[in-house]
């Protein structure tokens, strides 16, 4: 699971970047500027949320070491 969800990780951080180059600064509400803001927040909201899953997935390792 650590590896699944450290691969996913980059592979967002890797759309974030992508999609950062496509944004025009002059107009970042128009065309494909607007998409490329809503797949970063997209891949912002995944990456929090392998986050959460793998401080989870710690937490119960640690409460089943403790029972």
């Amino acid at each position: 699971m650590k590896i699944f969800t450290i691969i996913l990780s980059i592979i967002a951080l890797g759309l974030i970047i992508f999609n950062a180059t496509k944004v025009n600064l002059d107009h970042p509400f128009e065309g494909e500027s607007i998409i490329a803001i809503i797949t970063i927040v997209a891949s912002l909201c995944a990456v929090i949320l392998l986050q959460i899953l793998r401080i989870s997935k710690r937490i119960e390792q640690l409460s089943k070491r403790n029972n």
